[in-house]
């Protein structure tokens, strides 16, 4: 795997800024929920999507109550530590206390990070302390300098 900068992967993410929400889409400029983001920026940045993604519904998680998200990032992103993550970071988020981990993002800055939001466009948004008190796991792109 070659080096991919950090830069690169928090430029890749912003250029969805703007991108409509739409669940199960990964098409930038047309639409994505916040996997569809990741899976877009991960297609710029490494290539061909390691898996397809299987067909899920807006409350996946709840009725499946497996770590899906978090089993899919550890197979296919180095873990990182919650208190070490870095600009170019795959951040999972866990809704509610004792629900699977269901929402994605990618750090931007030590204080923002780019996400797909439903009802709203991707943005970059703050990682304020309500965000950060349900980051629940972290990743790194693979070859991420």
């Amino acid at each position: 795997m070659s080096d991919v900068p950090r830069g690169k992967i928090v430029a890749a993410a912003r250029e969805w800024i703007g991108t409509p929400y739409l669940h199960q889409a990964s098409l930038r400029g047309v639409g994505c929920d916040c996997l569809g983001l990741v899976r877009g920026v991960w297609r710029e940045v490494v290539g061909a999507e390691p898996e397809k993604a299987p067909a899920y519904t807006p409350d996946w998680a709840e009725a499946g109550g497996v770590e899906a998200l978090a089993l899919a990032g550890a197979r296919h992103f180095p873990p990182t530590a919650l208190n070490a993550v870095e600009p170019g970071d795959v951040l999972l988020f866990r809704w509610r206390d004792n629900t699977p981990a269901k929402h994605l993002a990618i750090a931007a800055t030590a204080a923002t990070m780019v996400h797909a939001h439903g009802g709203a466009s991707v943005c970059e948004t703050a990682l304020s302390p309500w965000w950060r008190r349900r980051l629940a796991y972290a990743f790194s792109f693979p070859g991420a300098v």
